[in-house]
């Protein structure tokens, strides 16, 4: 039989899932057997990613007993550690890596616009508005603008005044706070002044 290939992605998100699993089969004194290759092969049926304990303490032996174990079950090592082996073997339920198949396929690409739900439920798709070139864009700006004066009313003064200027109600321009509250002063003392000299007379 052939030995399962793996891709370093593939190993490495099965290394990650085997990580809480505890042993299910344990290697004994001797050795690999048919008994074992058995309950390996069982096990590996019902729940396709497995820790194998092997209780030999030479690892070449371990490796010798790996590269067997992959050959007759047709599995694939994922990773071996000290005496723990992790084998996988795809399975009718797929649990650990999805087929090409199995796969999603209808993922919205990243240029389609996005579909609501209900729309997608009821099997329809938006459209991407057709791109529009910049003498139409510029075109639609221009028509689009408000025309603030018609040619039949008059222009409405404006109200804003030159620097320094009284505006055309006036009131002063408001420049800060301490500079209204000075003129306010200036002016009220001007006009007591004025009365002053008024009665005097």
């Amino acid at each position: 039989m052939t030995i399962m290939e793996l891709t370093p992605r593939e190993r490495a998100a099965l290394r990650a899932a085997a990580h809480p699993l505890k042993p299910v089969v344990l290697i004994g004194d001797n050795g690999l057997t048919e008994a074992v290759l058995k309950e390996i092969d069982l096990n590996l049926s019902a729940h396709e990613l497995i820790k194998v304990r092997a209780g030999t303490a030479d690892r070449e032996t371990r490796d010798a007993l790996l590269a067997t174990i992959c050959e007759t079950l047709s599995c694939a090592a994922v990773h071996h550690l000290g005496k723990m082996l992790i084998l996988y073997r795809y399975g009718s339920k797929g649990t650990y890596l999805k087929t090409e198949s199995t796969a999603v396929t209808n993922k919205r690409k990243a240029s389609e616009p996005h579909t609501p739900k209900k729309l997608a439920a009821a099997g329809k798709k938006l459209e991407k508005p057709a791109r529009r070139t910049r003498a139409e864009r510029d075109e639609e700006e221009v028509s689009e603008r408000p025309k603030v004066f018609s040619s039949d009313r008059p222009a409405r003064p404006s109200l804003r005044s030159p620097k320094g200027k009284d505006t055309a109600h006036g009131i002063p321009a408001r420049r800060s706070a301490l500079s209204l509250r000075a003129g306010a002063r200036r002016g009220a003392l001007g006009s007591t002044v004025r009365k002053r000299a008024a009665v005097k007379r």
